[in-house]
């Protein structure tokens, strides 16, 4: 805590290294329409696999500065090619859809959007988890890296992917091809706006940057039956209570604590009446890790625990539990060691020392990850771009819980200094990695 307030104090009065004033520059140039891009974006957000109107307007814009641009790339995706002589394949990614909230910040260009969720649910829309501020920064870094050709020789491949929220947009855009259709990367970048740290201030982490999530749905089966008369029942509320109680253990007794790992039930449903046993009960779940053998443990342990509680509870056979693991799961993302090394130097050396930070992972999920997955002899990495305004930091002296986190209704990121930052970074590091000899 006492570090990160120092950071903050510190920051506001940092200068720029002399070689950095051009681009920091230029980009202040661009961002009059950035920022009108970004309104636009906020106030029109669309749910996953729904995109049309973002990409329509995005596709345009690229082929403006010279890209080859393919759309409907695993659905709603674009992909825009641009090949300025010998060298490597840079991917860089955005996401580009927004979250089932209704918007609570109050801002002048909030969100009124309504749309029906994949169940069929009406609901509010926002881009509360900052995709905004990722599609402007990728519009931006595009038309620096464009007006600056003379300075990198390679091939720059820029995509916008549909469906983070959900896991499934990653997956729909390799099953489509990205990776054979168009150049392979042999860096993949992508950044994040974090409500964690102050505004501007840079993160990157070495190693598991997000975690591997899995969605479970539990069905517990029992002999319903009269309330009165427990005796002629098997209770499945309460052999699911027992589940729950059990599953703790995985965490606490089974798994390695050096490795992170979370099980939590988020949904617990049975029953209808006072005097009425049911015959089954639901559970949801969210499981959280690292790695692949932490994962296995956790799914392993979960229908382990639940049938061996339904046998103890006298549960027959053919009513055992039922344990659905949801397959379009979120994979971890990993940063690899070479280039998110690179990075906390490169952007140390460009923007100060005190505006970038090694940061520690977290178990929030970033489908990001299935790319380096898909072909793990490349360099991928993912990295932070704070976004708390400097008042709300300074109100709650750095004490993040009290400040809207991502997904929240109120999350209002300072986007200015998100986009500016997050497009002079992406073009700094696009700069030394296409770099010339």
């Amino acid at each position: 805590m006492i570090e990160t307030l120092l950071l903050a104090a510190t920051m506001m009065s940092l200068t720029m290294p002399a070689d950095s004033a051009p681009l920091s520059d230029a980009i202040k140039g661009d961002m009059p329409q950035l920022m009108t891009l970004y309104r636009d974006l906020h106030a029109n957000p669309e749910l996953s696999m729904q995109e049309a109107r973002t990409p329509a307007k995005l596709a345009p814009e690229m082929r403006k500065l010279g890209f080859e641009v393919t759309e409907h790339v695993g659905k709603t995706g674009v992909v825009a090619v641009l090949r300025n002589g010998p060298g490597p394949v840079l991917l860089i990614r955005a996401d580009m859809d927004a979250l089932p909230v209704s918007e609570q910040t109050g801002l002048p260009f909030a969100s009124k959007v309504r749309a029906k969720a994949a169940g069929g649910v009406e609901t509010g829309v926002m881009h509360a988890c900052g995709h905004d501020t990722h599609i402007t920064t990728w519009l931006g870094t595009a038309r620096r890296l464009t007006a600056m050709k003379d300075q990198w020789s390679g091939t720059l491949v820029m995509i916008l992917q549909p469906g983070e929220e959900t896991g499934a947009g990653a997956k729909a855009m390799l099953d489509d091809g990205l990776f054979t259709r168009f150049p392979k990367p042999d860096i993949m970048l992508a950044f994040h706006d974090s409500a964690s740290l102050p505004a501007g201030t840079i993160g990157v982490t070495r190693g598991y940057a997000l975690a591997n999530v899995d969605s479970i749905d539990l069905d517990v089966h029992g002999v319903g039956g009269h309330g009165a008369y427990p005796q002629t029942t098997r209770d499945p509320i309460v052999l699911a209570a027992k589940i729950v109680l059990s599953l703790q253990t995985l965490v606490s007794r089974e798994n390695d604590p050096g490795q992170p790992a979370v099980v939590t039930v988020g949904s617990f449903h049975s029953g209808a009446k006072h005097n009425i046993i049911p015959d089954e009960a639901k559970l949801q779940l969210t499981v959280r890790s690292y790695t692949p053998e932490v994962r296995k443990l956790l799914l392993d342990g979960i229908a382990r625990i639940a049938k061996g509680e339904a046998i103890a509870a006298g549960i027959p056979a053919d009513r055992m539990p039922a344990v659905t693991v949801e397959d379009n799961y979120t994979p971890a993302t990993f940063n690899t060691q070479q280039i998110s090394g690179r990075l906390l130097g490169l952007f140390s050396n460009h923007f100060g020392a005190d505006r970038v930070v090694e940061t520690k992972p977290i178990m929030g999920g970033e489908d990001f990850g299935r790319f380096w997955l898909a072909d793990q002899s490349k360099e991928s990495a993912i990295f932070w771009v704070g976004g708390v305004p400097k008042a709300k930091w300074d109100a709650v002296q750095g004490d993040t819980s009290k400040l809207p986190s991502l997904h929240s209704p109120f999350w209002a990121p300072d986007a200015e200094a998100v986009i500016s930052t997050a497009t002079e970074a992406m073009t700094v590091a696009a700069l030394d990695i296409l770099k010339k000899g």
